[in-house]
């Protein structure tokens, strides 16, 4: 029996940084001092995701500025703007056209051109968006250690992350492991938005939520984290 060929893995990470241009600075000046929690980026994220591509040799694309000034994550079409943690709302338009048109569409798009291009050459594309959560969020502790999701109504979807979770779980029990969890899969998203384009026998849109007690806290255990992901990803891939 001929072994089906494994799907092209392209990854992204969207709240990969906490930079923000100089030029944006007086727009945030409210709230520079939360570039360096969860609000300003997602620790530990870009650190997984580059660890994956250099081992896979996978495509990564990751986002440039701080979520503060634009979330890469988040849909046009959201009730909140893209262009969303400024502290006034005032902002003006042609200065949220400009902050899209240099950071949000040009990583959007070479994303949707990347994932294009594959299936363009008949390949199944697996992409892999790469996230952290904040352990407490609004007073509520998160009861996870690491979130799988997914749309469940694509099966090839549910059953990768069922395979992923069961890996990761055989590997260290002690492990908090959570499907849907702490976000459902079908929330706005990137890959919640690429669904709508590219249909569930070919593309497989996961994203993966780590908690950052790990990469900030636990430097020990997030290495031993990171190691199992990386192994248990490629057991299902």
């Amino acid at each position: 029996m001929t072994r089906q060929r494994p799907p092209t893995l392209i990854l992204s990470c969207e709240h990969a940084t906490n930079d923000l241009p100089d030029r944006y600075r007086p727009l945030l000046a409210g709230c520079i001092d939360q570039l360096d929690t969860h609000k300003g980026y997602d620790p530990g994220a870009l650190e997984f995701a580059r660890l994956l591509a250099a081992r896979l040799s996978s495509s990564l694309f990751a986002g440039s500025v701080s979520r503060l000034l634009v979330d890469l994550n988040r849909s046009l079409t959201n009730h909140r703007s893209p262009v969303i943690h400024h502290p006034r709302n005032d902002l003006p338009f042609a200065l949220k056209e400009d902050i899209l048109a240099r950071y949000y569409l040009p990583y959007r798009r070479q994303v949707e051109e990347a994932i294009e291009d594959n299936l363009r050459k008949e390949k199944t594309v697996l992409h892999l968006s790469i996230h952290s959560f904040t352990p407490v969020l609004d007073g509520v502790q998160r009861t996870a250690d690491v979130g799988f999701l997914y749309d469940p109504s694509r099966a090839k979807e549910k059953e990768f992350c069922r395979k992923w979770r069961a890996g990761l779980a055989a590997r260290d029990a002690g492990w908090r492991l959570r499907r849907n969890y702490p976000y459902r899969g079908t929330s706005d998203g990137f890959v919640t938005a690429l669904r709508k384009k590219f249909p569930g026998q070919c593309y497989l849109g996961i994203e993966l939520e780590i908690n950052q007690i790990y990469p900030l806290d636990r430097k020990t255990d997030w290495l031993r984290l990171q190691h199992q992901l990386l192994e248990s990803f490629v057991e299902v891939l």
